[in-house]
């Protein structure tokens, strides 16, 4: 029984199944099944608004699944140094479900970056016109003016307000139907998701003139690579506010006066983390037994750090890497195959391997 998995995060890994489904996936079912209204009537999790969505825009389900893919590498991404390294999203939904049960700062950035994950599909697919619900930027036409001076709206502008709109109705319907201190964080940190996709939104020109020059200008607004938009919530993950429900329950103060109250682009959290250093299933935790670490760093991907202090395993390898490269005019660089040993640091596991019993 997969239904315990909080908010909307079952229900989007549900889309990327039936997107690009395994052979092997018990859940191939959700690709070949024939209209809409049976697909969507399918996924289970989904609240009436969010069946409604599916229903009037099926092919925006297949861009929420690019979405999932792209922000659960980010995820991985980001956390590929730490004890908790966003694995779970591979190796068991049931992990990932309990992660997000905690209102832990990890919990936070998986909500803001899947949801930020939403809008850069959603923007993406209706600038390539895969939507019919949508296309460019409808308000960019016409001239304008910039510090360059004067410019015509052409190409194709990224639609992002669209792809926000439709991200928050889909991605938020779940979390409305609560009113408790949870749903309140998730909706604070997918809010601050979605912004920071617009925040890096960028304008582009093509110059057209003689020889090049720019006496006329053609803009439009692109999205950046999905890269920044993750870099940006890592930096707010580190510094995520921790907060609690304030007397009337409609909103957060912050935990420890010292610190600022949060703002729209602010990630907070209610609860401290795990330390992620044993197998436990009721937090999510794969533990870091067998993680490699690195000897000579000082950070959180140092063995000492991710080995929890119980010490580390080292292994001496062989392969093969690009080696005395050299620029051939004009314009290539070949490189011969050279044979590396290298020693490969893995942590140690824990006297008990199994998973943490409580009882």
């Amino acid at each position: 029984n997969m239904n315990f998995l909080p908010g909307i995060w079952w229900s989007l890994s549900l889309v990327l199944v039936w997107a690009t489904p395994p052979v092997t996936s018990s859940w191939w079912y959700m690709g070949a099944v024939g209209s809409s209204r049976v697909m969507c009537d399918n996924v289970p999790g989904l609240v009436s608004r969010q069946r409604q969505l599916c229903r009037r825009h099926p092919e925006a389900m297949l861009s929420i699944g690019r979405g999932v893919a792209a922000w659960t590498a980010e995820c991985q991404h980001q956390f590929r140094r730490h004890r908790w390294d966003c694995n779970a999203l591979e190796r068991g939904q049931r992990l990932l479900g309990r992660v997000l049960l905690r209102s832990s700062r990890e919990s936070a950035f998986v909500h803001a970056i899947s949801s930020a994950g939403v809008v850069f599909a959603i923007t993406r697919a209706c600038s390539q016109g895969e939507l019919k619900s949508c296309s460019c930027d409808p308000k960019k036409k016409g001239s304008a003016k910039d510090s360059k001076g004067h410019f015509d709206w052409g190409g194709c502008s990224d639609n992002i307000d669209y792809g926000i709109k439709f991200a928050r109705a889909f991605v938020d319907a779940k979390e409305r139907k609560g009113k408790d201190a949870r749903a309140l964080m998730n909706l604070h940190n997918n809010r601050a998701g979605r912004k920071a996709v617009k925040r890096f939104l960028k304008q582009e020109c093509k110059c057209h003139g003689v020889s090049g020059s720019c006496t006329l200008r053609t803009c439009w607004l692109a999205m950046a690579d999905f890269r920044k938009t993750g870099d940006y919530l890592w930096k707010k993950y580190n510094g995520a506010i921790q907060v609690v429900m304030n007397q009337d329950g409609t909103g957060f103060t912050v935990a420890n006066k010292k610190f600022k109250k949060p703002t729209k682009n602010d990630l907070v959290y209610f609860e401290s983390s795990p330390d992620y250093c044993i197998r436990d299933r009721d937090v999510g935790s794969l533990g870091t037994a067998g993680r490699v670490c690195n000897q000579t760093s000082r950070g959180m991907d140092s063995c000492e750090v991710m080995c929890c202090g119980r010490g580390y395993d080292t292994s001496r390898v062989s392969r093969m890497t690009k080696c005395e490269c050299k620029f051939h005019w004009c314009c290539a660089v070949r490189c011969q195959d050279c044979l590396e040993v290298v020693d490969i640091h893995t942590c140690k596991a824990p006297k008990s391997t199994g998973w943490i019993s409580r009882t």
